[in-house]
């Protein structure tokens, strides 16, 4: 017989129950606060990823300007797609991305869909379980891989990330409470310690006003581009990466699955907490680091686990740690439910693990770690368009009506109509991308944009019928 945990997850001599309601609306008991979202907003975006993104700005020669005033705006944008396009639908309809994406296009294309997904989940996994074993390495005088270095340096770097990966993909495997209460529980010091890594790394840059810290800026991205001194982003550059680095999850509709257990589509401001703690404080906080290892050590090589110890000792080493977790755990629980929607039988908990797996192999090459601005754009690419396919039959087939969406029976298992909508403009930006070398964060919102048209398009008897 089952009893209930105290987080409320049934539970049974053999093991947890994980009932995560992947196939039917999330009922009422099981709605959550809106302090889960905040803790695990912050949590997920003040974390691995940052220590990665904020120094590539340099490296690619972005200007102080720029980052100050194209990540206000970005940021901003990415907020407002979380609050009015995501979390209004999310709860009102309450189902996972995949079980709703199933009722508009069909069970077969879904899994292809879902295959995509969760594949992507589990590289951008990957990516911080590298971030945190660059960390855990550091106490054992184990070398990093460099930024030059695609694939593993040594067996130790792979022992390392298999068991960082193990870690977290347990803890993914045992549902959102697990992930949310992770979040919670490491989000408000880690961000306390991004906090203090930007101001020690200020400290050290020793400016006293803005034209010095620009000044000594210019000389950090000299220093580290030898000399050419360019840049490959500039203002709207900034503000389509910070607004479509997350395309997949607020535009793309990714968070329906989280967004679903929240009372009040007002939650969907909970990203703020992520964005600007994360994506605005804790970039600039790395960038930062990154210019004051520069200056103290003429060392350009932005490996996130040696820049902490060099800026913040111990304490930086921990956050890298922790923040590579917060980031990684609820990727894998996505990909998880994007591979338990290929195989509705089959349990959560084993395929999260199977995720979790996946995630690591991915892990042990730091190349996707070090191209993390490249590979969020392709993502968002691949991803986002889809979630325009149930924005545009959310408000003009159901009309907003969350009866109309689950007693709705596919016409078919395999959308063609969805498939080609998706499919044409992701690749043409996939050609623009690859063949012409146009930067990748441009794209997420155009293949959106074009997708919900044609879906209409394909689909106009049906939607004004």
């Amino acid at each position: 017989m089952n009893t209930p945990d105290p987080a409320g997850v049934p539970v049974s001599i053999e093991g947890p129950v994980l009932s995560e309601y992947e196939r039917e609306p999330v009922p009422k008991e099981a709605r959550k606060g809106a302090s889960k979202f905040w803790g695990m907003y912050a949590g997920e975006h003040a974390a691995g990823t940052e220590f990665m993104i904020g120094p590539l700005f340099l490296l690619n020669g972005v200007s102080l300007q720029n980052i100050f005033f194209g990540l206000l705006l970005g940021n901003l944008m990415a907020v407002l797609s979380w609050r009015y396009l995501c979390a209004p639908i999310a709860t009102k309809a309450r189902l996972t991305l995949y079980y709703h994406l199933e009722k508009i296009a069909g069970e077969k294309l879904v899994k292809v869909y879902n295959l995509a997904n969760g594949i992507l989940f589990c590289f951008l996994a990957g990516a911080m379980i590298t971030v945190s074993a660059t960390a855990v390495g550091v106490p054992f005088n184990i070398p990093m891989p460099t930024i030059e270095d695609s694939y593993p340096n040594s067996l130790s770097f792979v022992a390392i990330v298999i068991a960082v990966g193990a870690v977290i993909a347990v803890v993914a495997s045992l549902g959102y409470d697990m992930v949310a209460k992770f979040a919670n529980i490491s989000a408000p010091w880690m961000v306390l310690v991004f906090l203090a890594c930007g101001i020690i790394s200020f400290k050290q840059l020793g400016v006293s006003n803005w034209n010095e810290l620009n000044e000594l800026w210019k000389a950090s991205i000299l220093f580290a581009q030898q000399g050419q001194g360019t840049s490959t982003m500039g203002f709207w550059s900034v503000v389509l990466f910070a607004w479509f680095c997350n395309a997949a999850m607020h535009i793309g509709m990714s968070d329906l699955s989280v967004f679903r257990f929240a009372k009040k589509a007002s939650y969907g401001w909970a990203s703020a907490a992520g964005m600007y703690v994360g994506h605005y404080m804790a970039w600039i906080a790395a960038a930062f680091m990154l210019a004051a290892q520069i200056k103290l050590y003429q060392d350009t090589n932005p490996v996130p686990g040696p820049m902490a110890i060099n800026i913040a000792g111990l304490a930086g080493i921990i956050c890298v740690i922790v923040a590579g977790w917060t980031t990684a755990n609820p990727t894998i629980y996505r990909a998880g439910l994007a591979f338990q929607a290929i195989v509705p039988s089959a349990s959560r908990f084993k395929v999260t693990l199977i995720a979790g797996f996946v995630a690591t192999i991915a892990g042990v090459f730091p190349a996707f770690a070090w191209k993390l601005l490249g590979f969020v754009g392709i993502y968002g690419t691949i991803l986002a368009p889809i979630g325009a396919v149930i924005f545009f039959d959310w408000h003009f087939r159901c009309k907003g009506n969350a009866d109309t969406l689950h007693n709705t029976v596919p016409s078919s298992s395999f959308s063609f109509s969805v498939l080609f909508a998706w499919l044409i403009p992701v690749g043409i930006a996939l050609y623009f991308i690859q063949a012409i070398g146009i930067t990748p964060w441009i794209f997420p919102l155009p293949c959106w944009i074009v997708c919900g048209v044609l879906y209409i398009l394909f689909n106009r008897k049906s939607l004004v019928a």
